[in-house]
Order: structure tokens, then sequence, then C-alpha cells
């Protein structure tokens, strides 16, 4: 072993030595880091990669044919095997590491939860079969349903909502069918600081004109200025509980009794469910509407590896205005899929409508009724009292070198923030989270919240060993330290990735979607272009 490998120093494209040499290789690649090319470079335009027949016999009437052969490259199966294999090892994974993405709650997706959801007849059910034939489906989505109810302490739950968002806007649907009911014309919702970045723009979406309500010092709602808002005009409040900057609203109660008062609903955003699951009902704090993201707080895929969902519990009052369809359970024990507003014995004309074509997204029922069934009640409260455990420990790990704005207002919920305050001139954020890329970890959540100067918003989730935390915190205190000593080498942070820092503005401004085989290092666009490479 060399001295320079003996001293952990590795190589990338264009680095040198600790002795100064450059170092470089002839094919591009750095061991098992692998330098791999786009297809179109790899296949040529002009062969495939399969032996087609030529057509035979005249061209269907009205179908049109294709005059030139598609502007793809040709790639053998091996290529193409081969191709998307070396890229994959380039792309980071709950697999192969913590993701610290606060408010996200990314953590492990237990294996028995994809055996259950491809099973045949889960994995294989289709919306429009008859009823008859699909009673184990709908009885995965009414128990379901029922769990979620009583973790939750309300009245009702719409299972249809595909993902937070859209849950967030089945609640306000059921504010506003519930508000034009009583004949009433409220038009305001207000949304602390501390909420969702979604929740405003959800509000809007909906009709509503949304005003904010400032945070106080202990980064939770200042309850004397809502209550000084609060009138006839006020349709309702959207608040994150446990909120963005990772604290829980020992006001809740209040907040929702004030706005109860003045005739408004009470919409709580259930993204950071995972941090209460077991321990704390919302229906108890006098919420009328959450939605779940069963894709965060059950562990089931979430953003890239499958579509999301978010059903939404509602409160007496709310559930009549509900959307359709819903699962309920006759006397005879049959499950019933009620679809029509007027259904026989299933009355629901007072629902504002549908969310969705049809009944849900059956792969993450199945997974988030596996993952509830596996742990049972006391597991789902361990769920919770680990995930606190595990970012109260990062919180107090770090503290002492990156500022936390608000752990002196006592233990933080499932995340850990922290600010960029206290780094030398001209360090930032930004520099941490990409030299955490050099240390093998996927970068956490950046620059939000807002209310945060330089926020990093940190959530280890309940999967990750204390061992895992200790080499994440050690990577975090190295970068934190070198910050705040002025090390210039994070300004160029990731050395080690398979690409340098990219110009992400510019990216995100100007995309390249479009193969132009325009010049460039074997045909890309030029560094100039995309950044540093």
């Amino acid at each position: 072993m060399s001295a320079a490998n003996a001293a952990g120093w590795r190589p990338t494209m264009g680095d040198t030595t600790p002795q100064g040499e450059n170092f470089t290789t002839k094919s591009g690649d750095y061991g098992l880091m692998l330098e791999e090319p786009l297809s179109f470079e790899i296949g040529g335009r002009e062969k495939c990669g399969v032996d087609l027949d030529d057509p035979q016999g005249a061209p269907v009437a009205g179908l049109p044919l294709r005059k030139a052969a598609p502007d793809l490259p040709g790639l053998t199966e091996p290529e193409t095997v081969r191709h998307y294999t070396r890229l994959s090892r380039q792309n980071y994974a709950i697999d192969l590491g913590p993701f610290p993405l606060g408010s996200c709650t990314m953590k492990h997706n237990p294996r028995l939860n994809e055996k259950v959801s491809r099973l045949p007849g889960f994995a294989d059910v289709h919306p429009l079969q008859p009823q008859s034939s699909v009673q184990g489906a709908l009885g995965v989505i009414n128990e379901l349903a029922h769990w979620l109810i009583a973790l939750t302490g309300m009245h009702g739950v719409a299972m249809t909502p595909k993902a937070g968002a859209h849950g967030e806007l089945c609640g306000l649907l059921c504010i506003k069918a519930a508000i034009e009911a009583r004949g009433e014309q409220r038009g305001v919702i207000l949304v602390p600081e501390s909420a969702h970045g979604t929740n405003p723009a959800t509000a809007a979406f909906a009709g509503f004109k949304v005003e904010s309500i400032p945070a106080n010092a202990a980064g939770r709602v200042d309850l004397e200025a809502l209550k000084a808002r609060l009138g006839p005009d006020i349709a309702g409040i959207m608040i994150t509980n446990p909120n963005t900057c990772g604290l829980f609203e020992p006001d809740m109660k209040a907040i929702s009794d004030a706005v109860h008062a003045i005739g408004g609903y009470v919409y709580c955003d259930g993204a950071n469910f995972n941090a209460i699951v077991g321990k704390v009902r919302p229906g108890d704090l006098g919420i009328d509407a959450m939605h779940i993201n069963l894709h965060k707080t059950f562990s089931t895929p979430h953003g890239g590896g499958g579509p999301g969902s978010g059903p939404v519990v509602l409160s007496e009052a709310l559930s009549p205005y509900g959307p359709l369809p819903f699962t309920a359970k006759t006397a005879d024990g049959v499950i019933h899929l009620v679809e029509e507003e007027n259904a026989q014995a299933f009355d629901h004309s007072q629902g504002f409508g549908r969310m969705s074509a049809f009944h849900g997204q059956m792969g993450m029922f199945t997974r988030a009724l596996t993952y509830i069934l596996s742990h049972g009640a006391d597991g789902l409260q361990q769920v919770a009292e680990d995930a606190v455990l595990n970012a109260n420990y990062v919180l107090r790990s770090l503290e002492d070198v990156l500022q936390a704005p608000f752990a002196e207002s006592g233990p933080c919920m499932h995340e850990a923030l922290f600010s960029d305050r206290g780094f030398a001139d001209g360090f930032s954020t930004q520099d941490v989270a990409k030299g955490l890329i050099d240390e093998g970890f996927h970068p956490m959540t950046v620059y939000f919240p807002l209310v945060v100067h330089g926020a990093m918003l940190v959530e280890p989730t309940e999967t990750e060993s204390k061992s895992g935390l200790d080499r994440f915190i050690a990577s975090l205190r190295s970068l934190a330290e070198r910050a705040k000593a002025g090390d210039r080498s994070l300004h160029s942070a990731p050395h080690f990735a398979p690409r340098r820092r990219l110009d992400e503005t510019l990216a995100a401004r100007k995309p390249i979607l479009v193969w132009k085989g325009e010049p460039g290092p074997a045909g890309l666009p030029s560094p100039s272009e995309i950044g540093d490479r």
C-alpha cells in the first residue's frame, strides 16, 4: 500500500496526490468508480441490438408508418445492462446508507412489506373488477382505514388522495364544502411560518387567500398573534405539527379551541406523523383534518421508488364532506365500495365529489398495513420514541460545533435543526452539504425551513443504529470544524464523486434535455455548459 493510500487519500478525475503528482487513468475509471458515457455515445444509430425481420404484407390501413429509423442509440443487451448497472453504482440509496433529509422521513423499507405487496390478488388487482371478486383487496383498504382512524383519534378517513399535497387539497375541499353548507363566506386560511411550504400553495390552489402567522422565539406558533387575527373571515388554519423546525406545538389544543371558537377548522399537515405515531392522537388536539403520508410514516417506497399515498383523516364535523369512494362493511360482513353519492344505505350527498378516478394505490395500502400489523400498537409507539431519541442524539452531539437555534427551548422531535452561523467568512451550508458527499453520505435538507439562516435539517429516523449515527455525526462534526477554520477545499467539494460541484442554478433554469451531439468531451456538452465536471 502506498503512503498516499495509507493516509486515506482517494483519487478522482484531475486530482493530485498529497505529493503533488497528477493522477489520471487512461480509461477514465478509478478503481470501482466507473466513468460512464451517455447511451448515445455507447450505441451507434446505424445498428440495433436485436434482429428484426422485415415487415411482411401490406401496411394496416390508417396506421402511420415510420419513414426513418428512430433517432435512438442501438445497444446490445450486455451494453444496456452494463450501462444502467454502472449508472446505478453512482446513485445513492437507502440501502447504502442514511438519507438524513429533514421533513422527508426517508427510512428503511422492510422487505416483508414488498413481499406482501407482490402477492397475487394485490399486485394484479384491477380497479374495474367486480366488487365480489376483490373482497380481499377491499378488506385491506377497510382495515387500514380503521387503523388510521384509531391511531389518530379521528372519525373518518378518505383513502383516495395520492400523496401529501393531494391530501392537503382534499382536507381544504372538505373545509370549503362545510363552510358552504353553512351558507357562510370565509375566504382566508392562516398558515404559520413553521408550516410546510406546500401548505400555503395548496390553500391558494383551493381558492383561499393565505395569511402568515409569525413564530415566537422558541420556534412555535405565536398564539397571541394568531388570536389577534381570528375573525369571521377565517376559514381555518393549516398547521404542521411537529413543525418544520422539528418542534412539537405545545399550544396545539389552545390553537384548535381558538379557531373553533370563531367557526373555523383546523388542518394539520401530517407529514411528520412519524414523530408522534402511537404517542399522540391528533383528534384529541382538536384537529379536523390531517393527511398521512403512508410512504413516510409506514415505510413504503418514497419518491422514485413508486407512487405516494396520502389518506386524510377527518373529524366528525368534516366526515360528511369527504370524497368518494370509500369502503363500508355491512352487517353480513360484505365490504362495499361506495362510489355514488346516493348509494342505497350509504348516503353521502354532502361530499364534495371525487379526488381521483379510482379508490387508491393498492401497493401502498398493502405495504402500509403490513408495516402496521408487523409492528403492532406497541411497536408503532416505539417507532416514534426511537425516531425522537435518534434526532435528539444528533442534536446534542453536534450543538457544540453547529449552532442549533432552538436547542435551548428543549428537546426536538424527529429532526434536528442547525444553522451555518459561526462558519468562517465565505463559508456556507452548501459547502458542508457538498462535503458530506465526499464522506459517502447523502446531504441533509439545506436552506429549509426559511426561518433559520443557512438551515441544515437532519432527520435520522428510527431505523438508523447508534453506530451508524456515530459515523454520520463524526463526518458532520469534521466538516463543521473545517468550515469554521476556513478550509478552502470545501469550496470545491465534492472531490470524490463521479462529478464535481455543478452549477445547479443553471441546470435548473436551462436543463439540457435533448441529445444534440454537440462538441465537447466525447460528444458531451462542454463543461462550461454544465459546470465543473
